[in-house]
């Protein structure tokens, strides 16, 4: 698992750029979000990760869905947590998209590609992140797996999988009597030069963002645009991405 291994990147970023396909996509008209298709493109692509959104059905089946209901995907309006695993399972859309267990996704990444978490789940329970903590360790992501946590679950997640976090939380967490620079990574859409050269001096790992979400209509190809030149010569070389974005980041 070399190639997913994490490690401190350099002052001067070096190409090729790590991505990390958003929603678990490299997606087109004939494929969808959190799909299979689109995890074997992200593999076919180069991309370093893949960020899943982790969604549990009513019997408590860890599934990878980012809404909290089915209508955009399946024009089904039933919340995701009202569903069991028999039922959704058995959803397709016009493209044959299925939803997908955690456990799969973790499976067909297992020594291509690594995870990065968007945890949805509410609450603090130990149990499920028990389970999920063990799949990863069962498809040797654990060590590289990074996280979108949520306030409830840090204090469990912290110092098991690597946690996002603000340049302001990051700074906070430093002076914490446990803090270790492997329990966090830097997370945004706005890195200066300045917060690079800080995190790389305490051997944290940065990740910039470039989402299609954050854009008003008309607006992305010319703000994304900017906003990738601003990270890159910031000197951030790892990158969470919408597909679109994937040729900013070509040769």
């Amino acid at each position: 698992m070399a190639g997913l291994q994490i490690s401190a990147q350099s002052p001067v970023a070096t190409k090729p750029y790590r991505l990390i396909a958003h929603r678990g996509r490299v997606v087109d008209s004939t494929t969808d979000q959190n799909s299979l298709e689109a995890l074997n493109k992200a593999i076919a692509q180069g991309y370093w990760m893949v960020e899943v959104d982790l969604r549990m059905t009513k019997d408590s089946v860890l599934i990878t869905h980012h809404d909290k209901n089915f209508r955009y995907s399946f024009g089904l309006d039933s919340a995701v947590s009202s569903m069991t695993w028999a039922a959704i399972s058995k959803l397709r859309n016009a493209n044959g998209y299925r939803v997908q267990r955690f456990e799969e996704v973790l499976a067909h990444c297992e020594g291509k590609l690594g995870v990065m978490i968007d945890n949805k789940l509410e609450g603090n329970d130990t149990a499920v992140w028990i389970r999920l903590t063990t799949l990863l360790k069962k498809y040797d992501l654990y060590k590289s797996a990074l996280m979108i946590g949520t306030d409830e679950s840090t204090p469990y997640f912290t110092g098991k999988v690597r946690l996002s976090c603000t340049r302001q939380q990051l700074e906070t967490n430093i002076n914490r009597p446990d803090y270790k620079a492997s329990n966090y990574y830097l997370f945004s859409d706005k890195i200066s030069k300045e917060d690079y050269v800080w995190a790389y001096g305490h051997n944290i790992l940065v990740v910039g963002v470039i989402n299609a979400w954050a854009f008003q209509p008309g607006e992305s190809v010319t703000k994304a645009a900017a906003q990738a030149a601003a990270l890159k010569a910031a000197g951030v070389q790892c990158f969470q991405i919408d597909a679109e974005y994937q040729p900013l980041f070509q040769k």
